[in-house]
């Protein structure tokens, strides 16, 4: 069954923007080559747990920052986490590249690699473990990291779906 998910607004959160990876690419045309750069970026409130990526391409680098900002402001997600961890150990999948996410105890820090750690910092992840695996990638793997963050469940849906209360798990 298809869940039909919110779209959230940019302008009631605190977002912060991370730059993840900016790629200078060229295009081959008949007077010689374009110059242009890509920017990779995660925004986020870790304060309300939301986070979101985007990608902008532009003559000159802060202008592909700023396209790639108002690109992750489209697409934030809501995290479900703990107090200050991840509910459950998970793996998220994109392409060749596996993110796994493990729930960590309290003064553990972000155990995670560039583009992991930047979306685990943005989301408002203050303890987790996390491996990266298969591609290095950095759209692959910040993809890869969405699909587990989307895969987390929280204790009262679980609760619900199983028929208990909260408090029996």
């Amino acid at each position: 069954m298809p869940t039909v998910v919110k779209k959230l607004d940019a302008g009631a959160f605190q977002l912060k923007d991370q730059v993840v990876a900016i790629n200078r690419v060229t295009k081959v045309v008949k007077g010689g080559k374009n110059l242009s750069f890509a920017a990779l970026v995660v925004v986020g409130d870790p304060s309300a747990a939301v986070v979101g990526y985007g990608s902008g391409k532009a003559k000159e680098v802060p202008q592909a920052i700023r396209k790639g900002i108002e690109s992750a402001k489209k697409n934030l997600v809501r995290v479900n986490l703990t107090q200050t961890s991840i509910p459950h150990t998970v793996l998220g999948r994109f392409g060749s590249g596996m993110v796994l996410l493990k729930p960590a105890p309290e003064g553990t820090g972000v155990i995670a690699g560039g583009a992991v750690r930047a979306v685990m910092t943005s989301a408002g992840v203050q303890n987790v473990l996390t491996k990266s695996i298969g591609t290095t990638n950095p759209h692959n793997v910040i993809k890869a990291t969405f699909d587990a963050l989307k895969k987390l469940k929280n204790k009262e849906l679980v609760a619900g779906v199983r028929g208990k209360a909260a408090e029996e798990l």
